[in-house]
């Protein structure tokens, strides 16, 4: 017999499921460990942690503990992985399987959560398809009895990935590299002051040993010169080819430089090539005062990124939902995220994939290396590649092909708008387009129009754009005015400076403007030309995208604010924040941003406040207060959209609250206002922005030589760019305009995050409020 007897099965699908965080220590973990806690509670499951990964497993005893609701409190914004992670030998030996096995079921745990890379996850997979076996010889060694294993002859597997690197095939992100990425790009921004400062070069080292997504995506979103990765090395004189780059960009005008290597770049014979190799190129040949600068494990410290957590946080969701799924003959599965969306992908065949993309660098198949990678991966390549040497004669367009592209900012600064200008102005110069900068607006292009000597017209030149990387808000201007204050003066602009195409980049009134210019075409023929949007604003409410440059911005601002003041409610332990977030009457950032800092209430435009909600709220409360022992990371928030009521404004919400709490407890309001717009865009706003710049101007160039009645008919001569689901996808203006738009409330119709909201109110533990009508609102 066991020393031990093993727990009963629960009922149904009712689980025991144990989550363990091995490998690295990738930021965001915490967040998984927490929603995959809660959401297992909320599920009828019991929850356990497994300390110190694999390690832990093997151990058994109080290294495998059950964890109530309030055990993960806070745990949204700490860094690393608070139930620790090691390397552990043994649980690669089957011996060390039959242990971690055994502890297992004494636990009564059938199904496991791995947060980890591809190793870890290989590893929990093995023990899988050894875990009949492993029962089997448990009972032959009379370590436990054939009644306490019959119950638990299947282990469910469920995989995320915890990853710095993003290395893990069939995702387009692994928890934790866009904090990485973070870190990297302030690093950078950083540096580039004193490069540009005294004319320097530097050289910059950054993790990938094996991918090199980090580098390139820290190169596209820095503008740097150069970048060195594992996957597609330079050709074969690697020295020349950056020295005629590095010179040309000096020759131009450009005051520093900036080069960023993969800390596995190598060349296209496998041999290293390390950043001092580089540096001492740069000295030598160039003869400029190069830096190295090796950032190290910064890269991986920090609080989690407002993306980090949302991923984590929705992928640990759907791993319990995948164990309550989950029959012996599914295959373990892997949590994904393809663009947009959450998806479960065969575990051991993501494994395969990533694997396969290693071996073909070994083999110098590097071609077949890229395409290894995520879909994104070519496509970013492609993109640093055109906008950062301009100079390639086979992309030059023939004249016929050539257009001036006017480009327009329209309505509110969102972080974003700079970067997609500049990926816009690179682009064009490399295809032998004009860019044309439209200065101020509709407005500044009308006043330009009466002769006023404004400069609101001008062609782009690339050591000016080349600067907008990484700038937050418009350097070409942007207000709110929309054509139709002058249709008049706007059709003779466009015929005066020989528009061929337009490039917009704002919120919910550039997609206005847009479609103002499609309908206004019968009367204006100088509209008849090809028109894009790249939806830009806070508000994440333009219609035809699930994601807006300077959205991801403003919630990483959010989550900051709000943390701050979640602290500051922590240390008087019986405090709430009620914290005001822009939005209009989309409610977009409130959910999300619910959902990144664990509010304990979120309410939304959508669903609007009355003083039922309220009371519930606040009796829930008065409940979670009086029950606190002096708990840490006691702090809460509540996010409530500006627009969610006319009469429950954030600061009377506190005062209603103080009001109830009869000095039990207290409420403070906080408006961040306008510093949601943020400073320097963040990391996913700089990358996508060059995504989508390039992308709508290759739209753009595929109307090129058509006439204006044939662009007209075009329906896809008038569109917006987005994120739909998994796909990046150009949609028709009035299509979007018909199908998707409330004009009234300036939003989408279908609102994809308010999906979200359950997940919100179910990790954060609000009670469910029922209705008159007997619903759950």
């Amino acid at each position: 017999m066991a020393p031990t007897e093993a727990p009963p099965p629960l009922e149904g699908k009712k689980r025991r499921i144990a989550i363990l965080t091995s490998g690295g220590d990738a930021p965001g973990m915490n967040g998984a460990v927490r929603a995959v806690v809660r959401q297992s509670i909320a599920s009828g499951c019991e929850s356990y942690v497994v300390y110190e990964g694999y390690e832990g497993l093997v151990q058994g005893g109080d290294m495998i503990k059950e964890m109530q609701w309030d055990d993960v409190r806070g745990y949204l914004s700490e860094g690393g992985t608070l139930i620790g992670t090691a390397r552990c030998l043994s649980f690669r030996e089957r011996p060390g399987r039959l242990q971690a096995a055994k502890n297992m079921v004494l636990k009564g745990i059938d199904a496991l959560v791995i947060c980890g890379g591809d190793g870890s996850l290989t590893g929990a997979d093995t023990l899988r398809a050894e875990w009949p076996g492993l029962m089997d010889e448990l009972v032959q060694k009379n370590e436990l009895s054939a009644d306490q294993v019959k119950p638990f002859r299947h282990l469910n597997i469920v995989g995320l990935v915890g990853s710095i690197d993003n290395d893990m095939s069939s995702t387009d992100a692994t928890i934790g590299c866009y904090t990485s990425l973070h870190r990297i790009c302030e690093a950078v921004d950083a540096i580039e002051a004193t490069a540009y400062s005294h004319q320097r070069a530097f050289v910059i080292k950054v993790m990938g040993r094996h991918c090199g997504w980090l580098a390139l995506m820290a190169s596209v979103a820095t503008g740097a010169d150069f970048c060195l990765i594992p996957e597609m090395p330079p050709k074969e004189d690697w020295k020349t080819e950056i020295c005629d780059i590095v010179s040309k960009h000096r020759k131009m005008g450009k005051r520093k430089t900036i080069v960023i290597v993969a800390e596995g770049a190598h060349d296209c014979h496998l041999e290293p090539i390390s950043v001092s190799a580089v540096d001492k190129l740069l000295k030598e040949k160039l003869g400029l005062d190069s830096k190295v600068t090796e950032l190290g494990h910064v890269q991986r410290g920090g609080s989690a990124c407002a993306y980090d957590r949302m991923l984590s946080t929705l992928q640990g969701v759907e791993a319990v939902q995948a164990v309550l799924d989950a029959t012996p003959d599914i295959p373990s599965p892997v949590i994904a995220i393809v663009e947009n969306k959450i998806v479960r992908k065969p575990l051991l065949e993501a494994v395969k994939l990533t694997q396969d993309v290693t071996k073909a660098i070994e083999a110098k198949k590097f071609e077949e290396a890229v395409e290894g990678r995520d879909a994104e991966f070519r496509e970013y390549m492609n993109a640093f590649n055109i906008t950062t040497s301009l100079e390639q004669p086979d992309l030059i367009l023939p004249t016929e092909k050539r257009m001036r592209i006017g480009i327009m900012h329209v309505g509110a600064p969102a972080g974003g708008m700079n970067p997609a200008t500049r990926a816009a102005v690179a682009y064009c110069l490399a295809r032998g387009h004009t860019p044309i900068g439209l200065y101020n607006g509709f407005t500044g292009l009308c006043r330009h129009h009466d002769d006023k000597p404004l400069g609101s017209v001008r062609e782009l030149k690339w050591l000016e754009a080349d600067s907008w990387a990484s700038l937050g808000g418009s350097d070409i201007g942007t207000n709110r005015h929309l054509p139709s204050e002058d249709y008049e003066a706007t059709a003779a602009c466009f015929e005066k400076y020989k528009l061929d195409a337009l490039f917009f980049v704002g919120g919910f009134e550039a997609f206005h403007a847009v479609s103002q210019l499609r309908v206004a075409r019968k009367d204006y023929p100088a509209f008849k030309i090809p028109m894009t949007v790249i939806p830009a604003t806070v508000s994440n409410n333009v219609p035809g995208t699930e994601y807006s440059l300077g959205s991801d911005t403003a919630l990483n601002q959010l989550i900051n604010f709000s943390d701050t003041c979640r602290q500051s409610s922590s240390s008087s332990r019986r405090c709430v924040f009620v914290i005001e977030t822009q939005g209009g009457h989309c409610s977009y950032m409130a959910t999300i941003g619910g959902l990144a800092v664990g509010a304990v209430a979120v309410y939304t435009a959508e669903e609007g406040i009355d003083i039922k909600t309220l009371a519930h709220d606040i009796d829930s409360l008065r409940k979670t207060f009086a029950e606190d022992r002096g708990q840490a990371r006691a702090g809460k928030t509540i996010l409530v959209n500006e627009k969610a009521s006319e009469i429950y404004t954030a600061e009377r919400i506190a005062k209603i609250i103080n009001a109830e709490a009869k000095d039990r407890f207290e409420a403070k309001s906080a408006i961040p206002g306008h510093f949601l717009q943020g400073t320097a865009p963040s990391p996913m706003d700089r990358v996508r922005a060059v995504r989508f710049g390039v992308r709508s101007l290759q739209h753009l160039e595929s109307f090129a030589g058509k006439s204006k009645d044939d662009i007209a008919a075009d329906p896809m001569s008038t569109a917006v760019i987005g994120i739909i689901g998994a796909k990046v996808q150009f949609t028709p203006m009035e299509k979007v305009e018909t199908e998707d738009t409330d004009w009234k409330k300036r939003r989408p119709i279908n609102e994809f995050w308010m999906a979200l909201k359950p997940i919100v109110d179910t990790l954060s533990g609000r009670p469910p409020m029922e209705s008159a009508g007997g619903k759950k609102s």
